[in-house]
């Protein structure tokens, strides 16, 4: 038995394999972008045109707009605030503070959510914002 050996190149190319790749691709990308949900208080935050998007954080304050304040996704009082961020801050090594203000709470309660983080020993602050849509 005697095979035939040639040291031509494939005239055609299965595009087969290709699809198949692209379309792993394709799915891949679709399901993990459903992981980037935000989890948390939902807050309509302010717009800004130059919103940079914060780091993640694990010290974040969402106040909303009927003036409830929390502490990650558990509510807390302004006056318990100070108390439990300095809690957070030595429980993890993060020692910059998101705040998340919906953009009808009043400026006097940032203020004080400042002054309560300042209390606790955070020095760098952000304010959120998200993008203005033109």
């Amino acid at each position: 038995m005697k095979f035939q050996t040639s040291n031509q190149p494939i005239s055609s190319f299965s595009h087969s394999s290709l699809t198949d790749i692209v379309m792993l691709l394709l799915i891949f990308f679709l399901l993990t972008s459903q992981f980037v949900i935000q989890t948390g208080v939902k807050v309509k935050l302010p717009a800004s045109k130059t919103n940079e998007q914060a780091g993640r954080a694990n010290l974040i304050v969402t106040i909303t707009s009927d003036s409830g304040i929390y502490l990650g996704t558990e509510t807390v009082s302004l006056e318990e605030l100070s108390a439990r961020i300095y809690q957070a801050k030595t429980a993890t090594p993060e020692t910059d503070l998101i705040i998340r203000a919906d953009r009808v709470v009043g400026i006097e309660l940032v203020i004080k959510v400042i002054d309560a983080a300042r209390g606790a020993g955070i020095e760098k602050f952000v304010i959120e914002t998200e993008q203005e849509v033109l």
